[in-house]
């Protein structure tokens, strides 16, 4: 909740930067703020994945919250995007990422039988974070500024996230003379696969997250706060997604659950976003979109933790966690450009396409990874 929830409605901060604070400031560049958010995973989470099994992960979760909160608190001092790159982008994302591992991974390694029920109620809490977490940042926003609005989420993460963290422990230790790294990892086929396409669909995921929220705004000529109403839809309606993870993936398999939520958000990208121009059509999109990302942001720890042993998982979650910082790295700041260098600021027809062929690209890997394992796509796993 406190980590992505604080992500997720960015597209509110990305808003208010655009039009009010850093006029004159590139689109592309302050999609960089938000993608360093989500960027850091790739650069942090394998060191933080290896601390964690070696070290006390209660000690390891509580300097992640520290990390995370003092980011935030000291981008309110900030008057330029290059400051706020480095401590809302990079400070914050690199605390955030060191949660995010945790969270992933300790759930897989206590439950087993019911690890996609249990893995959709932690991942749920993300979207309960971005669905009140968008109306607060907006209110604040108007009410005071956008400075106070990261001094609430510095002070929430410090002071609700470090107390939460001292619960975090682990159920297995990796042994003295077990690699740091897990290297089997990168000679697993079945990995690799998932590897590319946690990149493909993280970074194809998160552009409607980003840009719904200014695209109400600037190309339906809706007032400012439906920036944040949209943000919230998109958050709301993935909690139902990320709590039907369990049953769906109960029915049909974690992995083929994976392959539908997957062309479910491509085909809705596609479908619903491209072609329509107005309020009704970006509503639906939004809550259908959230419910379909969040099965897929849900089911990825669940298929990943399934290719290897419970003790090693802290530091793949963390290998994993660099395809979804990859992913965003490659696609916001695209995106950001596309806006500014073909859309003029104002046409989104480049961003969207762009999402959606990261979309594509997504569930055409994973269905490779599907015929690999079992050269059928009609087997349950």
């Amino acid at each position: 909740m406190l980590y992505v929830g604080f992500v997720n409605p960015y597209g509110v901060y990305l808003e208010e930067y655009r039009h009010h604070v850093f006029k004159e400031t590139p689109s592309s560049l302050l999609s960089w703020i938000g993608c360093l958010q989500i960027g850091a995973l790739s650069i942090f989470s394998a060191a933080f994945g290896i601390l964690a099994e070696r070290f006390d992960s209660r000690l390891v979760g509580l300097l992640g919250s520290l990390l995370a909160g003092a980011g935030l608190l000291l981008a309110s001092a900030c008057t330029t995007p290059i400051g706020l790159l480095f401590t809302q982008g990079i400070m914050f994302g690199a605390g955030g990422s060191c949660l995010m591992m945790l969270s992933m991974s300790l759930p897989s390694q206590w439950m087993v039988k019911h690890r996609a029920t249990a893995m959709g109620i932690v991942t749920t809490g993300s979207s309960v974070g971005g669905l009140w977490l968008s109306f607060a940042t907006r209110g604040i926003m108007t009410r005071l500024s956008w400075q106070w609005s990261l001094r609430f989420g510095g002070l929430l993460l410090i002071g609700l996230g470090g107390p939460i963290s001292l619960v975090m422990r682990k159920r297995v230790l990796v042994q003295a003379d077990d690699k740091a790294v897990d290297t089997t990892a990168f000679k697993n086929t079945g990995f690799m696969l998932l590897f590319c396409f946690s990149m493909f669909a993280v970074g194809g995921c998160y552009i409607p997250y980003y840009f719904m929220p200014s695209y109400s705004v600037v190309v339906l000529n809706r007032p400012q706060a439906w920036s944040a109403i949209i943000s919230s839809i998109i958050s709301g309606s993935s909690i139902a997604g990320r709590l039907l993870t369990g049953v769906i993936a109960g029915r049909v398999g974690p992995l083929n659950a994976l392959w539908l939520c997957s062309a479910g958000c491509t085909l809705l990208v596609l479908t619903l976003w491209l072609p329509f121009q107005n309020i009704g059509a970006l509503i639906s999109m939004a809550l259908l979109y959230g419910v379909t990302s969040g099965c897929t942001i849900s089911l990825l720890p669940v298929v990943t933790s399934g290719f290897f042993e419970a003790k090693r998982l802290p530091s793949i979650f963390g290998l994993t966690f660099f395809a979804y910082g990859a992913g965003t790295v490659l696609s916001l700041p695209v995106g950001g450009a596309l806006l500014d260098r073909y859309g003029d600021g104002t046409n989104y027809l480049p961003v969207i396409l762009f999402g959606g062929a990261f979309l594509v690209a997504a569930t055409v890997v994973l269905s490779a990874l599907r015929l690999v394992l079992l050269r059928s796509l009609l087997t349950k796993v």
